[in-house]
């Protein structure tokens, strides 16, 4: 079974930055993506960036040149570094693995960790 980790959530203020972590175990297949959603209330869970297992990456327009995703194979983890932080930064940040064999994915999430943008 995989499980997800995060870390590294909490308050700063704006301009300020932070690092999420997020930590896997258990089985991770060669073909996988791993990335970071975030939801704040009232809002639908968005998807922030991304990075496949081939080291591709992609984020969402409103984190471009702030956010940068990275990952480390061997300790089965990935970072968020969030700079330049705005209050409309301001949510829950989940990570999130899609394992993929063929054409079946398998995707699991993690519990979520908060991020919060304030003076």
């Amino acid at each position: 079974q995989v499980q997800l980790v995060e870390s590294g959530g909490g308050l700063v203020q704006p301009g300020g930055s932070l690092r999420l972590s997020c930590a896997a175990s258990g089985c991770i297949f060669n073909t996988n993506a791993m990335g970071w959603y975030r939801q704040a209330p009232g809002k639908q869970r968005e998807l922030v960036a991304a990075v496949t297992s081939g080291g591709s990456t992609k984020y969402t327009d409103s984190v471009k040149g702030r956010f940068a995703i990275s990952r480390d194979n061997a300790k089965k983890t990935i970072y968020l570094q969030l700079s330049t932080l705005k209050p409309e930064d301001t949510a829950g940040y989940f990570c999130n693995l899609l394992n993929s064999y063929g054409s079946v994915n398998y995707e699991y999430w993690g519990q979520g960790t908060q991020v919060t943008v304030s003076s």
